[in-house]
C-alpha cells in the first residue's frame, strides 16, 4: 500500500492497532541538511504494510497511538537514525523494540551486517538493491524503488521470529535489554554542543587552553548548524576549528588566515567567533578541559593486552561471536589503562561474556595457564576459600 494522503494513514494506523509486531524503516538525505529530511516511512504490520510519503502527509499524529503501544514489538534493522527522525518528527521514542542488526551479533554475524546480507543468511531470501542509493525526494517514485522501499519491512517479522528463537535457545534474549532500552531513551538523542568538540578530527593535537576555544567554537558551530539547518561541514569544517584554535587568533585577520574560514564565515559570524576564541584562550588554566584520550605519556600496556586478548579469544570462540564485534582493541586499551567509564566493553552483553572478566585479569583476580594445550582460568578467589 502506498500511502500519499492523510485519511488512508489514518486507517492503516487504525488498522494496525495491536499487531504483534511492527516493522519500521525509514528513507532519508541528509547531505545538505543538519537533521536528516524524511523521504519515505515504511511500516509492516502483520500482514499489512505500508509505504509512507510524507511530503502528502499533514502530521503523523495518528501513528503515535501505535508506536507507543507497548504490547506490540516495534522492529528496526539498525534502528538509530530511523529513531533519530521519529523523535524529531513525531516527538516520540518507540518501545519496546527490537533491532536485528544489534542482535545479528550475539549470533555470530559482524557487527554491522547489513539487511540483505542477514535476510540471506537467516531466510535464504535474496533481494535486489539497484535503488540502494537512489535520491528518495524526487517524485514520483518507480515501481522499483516502492518495491526496494517496502522489502526493508518486509521480512522483519520473519527474521524477528527466527532471531528470537535462537537467541532464547542460547539464553541470550535478555542480553540485549539494555541495548533495545537505551535506543528508546530520549536521552540517547539528546546532542550536548559543550561536549561537541572532543569529536572534532586530530583534537588530541590541541593543548588544554587551545581545546578551550576548540569547545566554544565547536559549540557555537553546533547551535549555528541547528538553528540553520546546514551540515556542521557548511558552517565551519573539523579542520578548520583546529586549526584555527592553533593558531590563537587575536584579529579576524588571524582567523581568515585559515584556508577557507573568509569563505565559511562572513565579518558577523568571525567576530561572534573570534570574541568566544579569545575569551576561552584567556581563561584561567582550571577551566581548559581535560583531554579525553589518553596521553603519550601513558605507560605502555602491550603485555596486559596480549593476556587480555587470550581471554578475549577463547571468549569468542565459545560464543561464536567475532573477536572485532565482541571486545574492540580501543576498549582493552581503556581498560588497561585503568578507565572503566564510557567503555562500551563493560556495558550490557560486552560485560557479560567477557568484559566483567577482563577487569578481574587486571586486579588479578583470575589467572590464566595451559593444560595440555587449552587455555584455562583460574578464579583466584574460589581458590583461596
Amino acid at each position: 500500500m502506498y500511502i500519499t494522503d492523510q485519511d488512508s494513514l489514518e486507517l492503516f494506523a487504525k488498522e494496525a492497532r495491536g499487531c504483534r509486531v511492527l516493522a519500521i524503516d525509514t528513507e532519508f538525505l541528509r547531505e545538505k541538511t543538519y537533521y536528516p529530511k524524511l523521504c519515505l516511512l515504511q511500516l509492516s504490520a502483520d500482514d499489512k504494510v505500508a509505504v509512507v510519503d510524507p511530503f502528502s502527509i499533514v502530521t503523523f499524529d495518528p501513528l503515535k497511538p501505535l508506536f507507543e503501544d507497548e504490547a506490540t514489538v516495534k522492529l528496526f534493522h539498525a534502528g538509530g537514525q530511523d529513531l533519530e527522525i521519529i523523535y524529531h518528527e513525531m516527538g516520540i521514542l518507540p518501545k519496546p523494540i527490537f533491532d536485528t542488526q544489534i542482535a545479528a551479533a550475539l549470533l555470530g554475524h559482524t557487527q554491522q551486517i547489513g539487511l540483505a546480507s542477514l535476510i540471506h543468511a537467516e531466510l535464504g531470501v535474496q533481494l535486489k538493491k539497484i535503488d540502494s542509493f537512489t535520491d528518495w525526494s524526487q517524485r514520483p517514485l518507480s515501481d522499483s524503488q516502492l518495491q526496494y522501499a517496502a522489502e526493508d519491512v518486509i521480512y522483519l517479522p520473519q527474521l524477528y521470529d527466527k532471531m528470537v528463537a535462537k537467541l532464547k535457545e542460547k539464553g541470550r534474549l535478555e542480553w540485549l535489554a539494555n541495548d533495545f532500552e537505551e535506543l528508546s531513551d530520549p536521552a540517547h538523542y539528546a546532542v550536548d554542543e559543550r561536549e561537541r568538540y572532543k569529536r572534532l578530527k586530530r583534537v588530541t593535537s590541541l593543548s588544554r587552553r587551545q581545546l578551550a576555544a576548540a569547545r566554544e567554537v565547536a559549540s557555537w558551530r553546533e547551535l549555528t548548524a541547528q538553528k540553520r539547518n546546514l551540515p556542521r561541514k557548511w558552517v565551519l569544517t573539523d579542520e578548520q576549528i583546529v586549526e584555527a584554535c592553533k593558531r590563537e587568533p587575536r584579529s579576524l585577520n588571524d582567523l581568515y588566515m585559515v584556508r577557507g574560514v573568509r569563505e565559511k564565515l562572513p565579518v558577523k559570524d568571525a567576530r561572534a567567533v573570534l570574541s568566544l576564541m579569545v575569551s576561552a584562550l584567556d581563561s584561567p588554566p582550571d577551566a581548559w578541559p581535560e583531554p579525553d584520550k589518553p596521553s603519550k605519556s601513558e605507560r605502555n600496556v602491550d603485555f596486559q593486552l596480549d593476556l587480555m586478548m587470550a581471554l578475549v579469544r577463547l571468549r569468542s570462540k565459545e560464543s561464536g561471536i567475532a573477536i572485532p564485534t565482541l571486545a574492540a582493541h580501543d576498549d582493552m586499551v581503556k581498560l588497561a589503562r585503568g578507565y572503566r567509564e564510557n567503555v562500551e566493553l563493560l556495558r550490557g552483553w560486552r560485560k557479560a561474556i567477557v568484559g566483567d572478566e577482563l577487569v578481574e585479569l587486571l586486579e588479578g583476580r583470575i589467572r590464566l595457564s595451559l593444560d595440555d594445550g587449552a587455555l584455562v582460568v583460574e578464579n583466584l578467589d574460589a581458590s583461596v576459600k
